[in-house]
C-alpha cells in the first residue's frame, strides 16, 4: 500500500499547493483557480480538479512541433478550446522544466548536460473577460471565434524578454485590460515556483526516482480503480435527462443518453442517442471536457476520499480503465468551429445520468438527482470614468439524497470546485448589493428516507446599469428521486426592479446580454435534490427535528412522511404509525 509522507509524491502534491496559494495571494480576478504538475509526456502527475492538460499535452505537439520543448523560456498562452475543451477565458500558463532550469543557476547545467526534458509547471486561471461578444460569458453566439481572444501556445517572453507586442494586443482585446495582465503575472509567477520547487524535489530524491514515482503513482491509481470497477457485474446500463435548451431555441429540450458497459475491469461511456451539437455555445468539446466528465463520475464513485481508507494519488493513471464515446457532431463531439464555451452545465448532467444509470447495481455508493447544473453569471457594466466592471460568479445549488445520510444543502455542483466570495467584499469593489442570500423558502427538496439537499436563493442588486449573461440548467428536469425516494425541485431565475417589487418578471435558464436598469434584481433560485430511498421510513424524531428547523412544514410532514406533528410541534406517536399504515397501503395498491 503507497501511503502518504515525504514521498516524491506527497511531495508534489506540497508543491501544487504552493502553486496555488502563490497565485491566490497575488491574483485579482476573483475567477481564478485550478493548478497542475505534469510530466514531460504531458501526463498528469497529480491534479485537483480533473482537467484538459493532458488534451492540451497531445493536441499541442504534433501541431506545432518541438518548439515547447526548446523554446519556451518562460510562459506560453492556451486556451484552444476545441483542442483542450475549456472556454477561452480558462487560460493556462505553461512553463517547460527543462527550458527554466537556469534559473536554478549553473548547477543544473552542470549536472544535466545535455539537460533532459523533465516536466512542466502548469497553472489555468479562468480569467474575467478576454474580449467576447458579450462581458464576461457567452452563450448565444455562432463560432468559437465569437468567445474571445484565442491563443495556440503564443509566446509570452522570448529569450527572457516580455513580448511586449502581445502583452499590449491582450490589454487592447480585454475590457478588464489591467487585472487581465496582472492575473497572466501571477499565472506566471505561480509556474515558475513550481519549476523551483520540482527542481528542489530532484536535488532531494535524484532524478530517476522522481521520475520512477511519476509512473509507479500513475501504475497505482490505474490499478485501484481497475479493482473497483471489477467490482461492478458486467451489463450494460443506461439512463437519460434533458437539458432545457440551447440559449437560443427555448423549446427545444436536448436529450442526454448514457450507456455505461463493463466489461471486467474496464468501463465505457457511450453518449450515442445524445442531442446533435447546437448552434450556440452550449456544446461540450469531446477531449477536455467530455471526457473528463466521465473520468470524474468514475473516480467520486468509486474512489471517493470519504469511503477510502487507502491513499488515492489523483492523477491520470485512473483515466486509463475508462473509454468514452461520442458521435462526431453531438452536443458532447462538435465539429469546428463550433462554440463551445458553456459547456459545463452539460457535464454536470452527464455525471448525474452516469449515477443514475450505475445505481441499480451500486445502491451503496450513489446519490439521488443532484441540481447538476452550474448557475454561472457575469455582471457587467460602466464605471463614471468609463472603465468596465465585470463580475462572474458561481452561485451554489445541492445534492442528492445519500445512502446514509441527507443530501447537502447549498454546495458547488459535481466538477465544481470554486470559492464562494464573501458579499462584503463584492460590495467593497463593485457597484452590487446582496440583498438575499439563503436556503430556498419557496420549495422543499425530495423527500426520502434521506431527503435532498436545499438549493440556495441568492439576490443581487446592481447600482448602475449593467447588462447580465448567465448560463444554468433544470428548470424542466425535475432532479429525480431513488430507491423510492421523491423527486426534488427545478431551478428558477427572476428580475424585479426595487421601485416595483412585485412586478417579477421569470428568466430562462440561459440569455445572453440582458440590458438592467439600475436597482434591478436578479434572484437566482437552485435546483432541490431528490430523496435517496423510501420517506416512510425516515423515522419520525428526524421529521420533527426538520419542521423545527424549518426544513419541513407540518403538511408535508404528513402527506410524504406520514408523520403526525401538530401546531404546538407535538409529535403524535400513535397517530404517525396509522397515517403510516395508510400510506403504505396506498402505495402497495
Amino acid at each position: 500500500m503507497m501511503g502518504q509522507g515525504s514521498s516524491p509524491g506527497d511531495q508534489r502534491a506540497k508543491i501544487a499547493d504552493g502553486v496555488r496559494v502563490r497565485k491566490l495571494t497575488v491574483v485579482f480576478g476573483k475567477s481564478l483557480k485550478w493548478r497542475r504538475l505534469s510530466s514531460a509526456l504531458g501526463l498528469l502527475t497529480l491534479l485537483i480538479v480533473l482537467g484538459a492538460w493532458p488534451a492540451h499535452a497531445e493536441y499541442q505537439y504534433p501541431k506545432y512541433g518541438p518548439w515547447w520543448l526548446s523554446e519556451v523560456k518562460v510562459g506560453a498562452l492556451l486556451n484552444d478550446v476545441g483542442a483542450f475543451g475549456r472556454s477561452e477565458e480558462d487560460t493556462n500558463v505553461v512553463i517547460n522544466g527543462e527550458a527554466l532550469f537556469n534559473l536554478k543557476g549553473r548547477i543544473w547545467e552542470k549536472i544535466w548536460s545535455p539537460r533532459p526534458h523533465l516536466g512542466f509547471s502548469a497553472n489555468t486561471a479562468h480569467h474575467i473577460d478576454i474580449g467576447s461578444a458579450t462581458p464576461g460569458l457567452i452563450i448565444d453566439i455562432p463560432d468559437v471565434f465569437a468567445e474571445g481572444m484565442l491563443f495556440a501556445g503564443v509566446k509570452l517572453y522570448e529569450k527572457g524578454k516580455r513580448n511586449e507586442g502581445l502583452w499590449k494586443f491582450i490589454g487592447n482585446n480585454s475590457r478588464t485590460a489591467n487585472m487581465l495582465r496582472d492575473d497572466i503575472e501571477a499565472q506566471i509567477a505561480a509556474a515558475r515556483l513550481g519549476v523551483t520547487r520540482f527542481q528542489d524535489l530532484i536535488e532531494k530524491y535524484g532524478l530517476e526516482t522522481v521520475k520512477n514515482s511519476c509512473d509507479q503513482l500513475m501504475d497505482y491509481s490505474e490499478k485501484m480503480l481497475r479493482k473497483r470497477i471489477a467490482e461492478i457485474p458486467d451489463g450494460e446500463y443506461t439512463a437519460e435527462g434533458w437539458c432545457d435548451d440551447d440559449g437560443r431555441n427555448r423549446d427545444v429540450r436536448l436529450p442526454i443518453k448514457v450507456t455505461v458497459t463493463i466489461d471486467g475491469d474496464n468501463a465505457e461511456v457511450d453518449l450515442t442517442g445524445s442531442a446533435d451539437q447546437v448552434p450556440t455555445g452550449y456544446n461540450v468539446p469531446f477531449e477536455g471536457s467530455t471526457k473528463v466528465a466521465c473520468y470524474f463520475a468514475f473516480r467520486a464513485l468509486l474512489l471517493d476520499q470519504a469511503t477510502t481508507d487507502e491513499y488515492i494519488p489523483q492523477n491520470q493513471g485512473s483515466f486509463r480503465p475508462i473509454s468514452v464515446v461520442a458521435p462526431l457532431g453531438s452536443i458532447f463531439n462538435p465539429k469546428f468551429p463550433a462554440a463551445a464555451e458553456a459547456r459545463f452545465t452539460q457535464c454536470n448532467r452527464l455525471i448525474d445520468c452516469v449515477v443514475k444509470a450505475l445505481a441499480p447495481v451500486m445502491p451503496d455508493r450513489v446519490i439521488a438527482g443532484s441540481s447538476a447544473s452550474l448557475s454561472f453569471i457575469a455582471y457587467a457594466g460602466l464605471r463614471p470614468t468609463g472603465d468596465y466592471w465585470v463580475f462572474l460568479e458561481v452561485n451554489e445549488g445541492s445534492y442528492g439524497g445519500r445512502p446514509k445520510s441527507d443530501g447537502p444543502d447549498s454546495i458547488d455542483n459535481l466538477m465544481c470546485n470554486t470559492r464562494n466570495n464573501p458579499i462584503e467584499d463584492l460590495g467593497m469593489h463593485l457597484p452590487m448589493v446582496c440583498d438575499r442570500y439563503e436556503l430556498r423558502d419557496d420549495t422543499l427538496p425530495g423527500a426520502g428516507k434521506h431527503r435532498g439537499g436545499f438549493g440556495v436563493v441568492k439576490s443581487q442588486r446592481v447600482l448602475t446599469d449593467a447588462s447580465i449573461t448567465h448560463e444554468c440548467d433544470r428548470h424542466t428536469d425535475v432532479p429525480w428521486g431513488i430507491f423510492g425516494g421523491n423527486e426534488g425541485a427545478v431551478g428558477k431565475v427572476q428580475i424585479y426592479n426595487t421601485g416595483s417589487p412585485d412586478e417579477i418578471q421569470d428568466l430562462p435558464a440561459k440569455f445572453s446580454g440582458l440590458s438592467i436598469k439600475a436597482n434591478d434584481v436578479v434572484a437566482f433560485y437552485a435546483p432541490c435534490g431528490g430523496g435517496y430511498g423510501d420517506p416512510l421510513e425516515r423515522t419520525a424524531a428526524q421529521v420533527l427535528d426538520d419542521v423545527l428547523d424549518d426544513f419541513c412544514t407540518i403538511e408535508e410532514a404528513f402527506s410524504a412522511y406520514g408523520v403526525v406533528i401538530y401546531d404546538d410541534l407535538k409529535l403524535d406517536e400513535a397517530a404517525t404509525e396509522t397515517r403510516r399504515a395508510e400510506l403504505g397501503t396506498i402505495a402497495a395498491e
